[in-house]
């Protein structure tokens, strides 16, 4: 490889001394230099490729990036999703950041358009309707208003959909067509593909894995009303809920106990548990347990090649993964069992559902 390296970049200056098209076509007849040139051409983006801007719309930061074909997320930034009980406000903010990405990107002339992944979000229709974890209530035509703002074409789907998109174009379900992405974050999203397709279902909600009731008149949800959805365990929120709950059954030891209720999440929860603490390892295995029963009940659904969890609680490791891997198994009738992989995203946290969101503008017709 170094032979060939350097032996391309004699022929490189060779041919550059040569010049015009005399020289240009003896750079591309040398096998080496013709491949190089091939290869540059297929993995770099110039000035005047068209580009796709992807926004990351969740309960607490919105995310959003400029990105190529090629999956490059070339400029990224990240607002708060809270900042505003106006979803107008919020468009203002979130314009007068990307505004800044954009100019540095080349120009609005480069943005092919505008790919959105919010919860509660509407393929179809480009609203987000009712969405639990977020400031504005009702239908809110999110699509239209971002089209307008920013005057390019915008295309909206749920987070969690995004999300699947990006796994299934650039990480670890390339080259899957059955799988489940499940996002453990301040909720619980999913994304089911289905022989290569994503299912939106006929009114564009199909996926709501994390409000499926998994523990009948279980833990009250307040964003939805419901009780015992998967939402209320397996999300950042139901491991605080759960380490409060046993904290106040028990009196047994444990490092929670110095933490103050207001600042007790889930990274103390598991900063307590690599410690050796015996209440927040049991927080672990519960929400694992009930993550497993879920996964088990969906994997009987789709007969996935994969599950592939994303999101903030994956970071605590076989903490959480292990209690899952077994429940779920536990709970398959035998025809499934130890076929589905439960697999990690390979993403970047922060570039996974931007690129979802971007891969839906290529998509878009005209």
């Amino acid at each position: 490889m170094v032979a060939d390296t350097k032996e391309a970049l004699s022929l490189r200056h060779k041919t550059q001394r040569t010049g015009g098209l005399l020289g240009f076509i003896l750079y591309l007849c040398n096998p080496i230099l013709k491949n190089d040139y091939f290869m540059a051409k297929a993995t770099s983006t110039t000035p005047y490729d068209p580009l796709a801007i992807g926004i990351d719309i969740g309960g607490t930061g919105t995310k959003f990036g400029i990105v190529d074909r090629n999956g490059n997320v070339l400029f990224s930034s990240e607002i708060s999703t809270r900042g505003h009980s106006a979803v107008e406000g919020f468009i203002d903010e979130l314009y007068n950041h990307l505004h800044v990405l954009i100019e540095k990107a080349g120009g609005i002339g480069r943005m092919r358009g505008i790919g959105v992944g919010a919860p509660n979000g509407n393929y179809y229709s480009g609203t987000v309707e009712y969405a639990p974890n977020l400031p504005w209530r009702g239908i809110i035509p999110l699509a239209k208003l971002i089209q307008n703002k920013f005057q390019l074409p915008a295309t909206l789907t749920n987070d969690a959909n995004a999300a699947a998109i990006g796994e299934m174009m650039y990480g670890a379900a390339k080259g899957m067509k059955d799988f489940i992405m499940i996002t453990l974050g301040t909720g619980v999203g999913s994304g089911i593909v289905a022989n290569g397709k994503l299912i939106y279902g006929h009114d564009g909600f199909a996926g709501e894995l994390g409000h499926t009731i998994i523990i009948p008149n279980g833990r009250y949800h307040e964003g939805t009303g419901k009780k015992g959805s998967l939402e209320s365990y397996a999300s950042a929120t139901g491991v605080k809920l759960t380490a409060i709950e046993m904290l106040e059954k028990s009196d047994e030891f444990s490092l929670l106990r110095s933490v103050p209720k207001e600042r007790l999440d889930s990274r103390a929860v598991y900063d307590a548990a690599i410690e050796g603490d015996k209440l927040a390892k049991e927080v672990f295995d519960f929400t694992g347990s009930v993550l497993g029963l879920a996964l088990a009940n969906f994997v009987m659904f789709s007969s996935p090649e994969a599950v592939i969890l994303f999101g903030g609680l994956t970071k605590a490791g076989d903490l959480i993964l292990k209690p899952t891997r077994e429940n779920m198994e536990e709970n398959l009738i035998q025809v499934f069992q130890n076929k589905v992989k439960i697999l990690v995203s390979h993403l970047k946290e922060s570039d996974a559902a931007i690129l979802g969101a971007s891969a839906l503008v290529w998509d878009m017709k005209g």
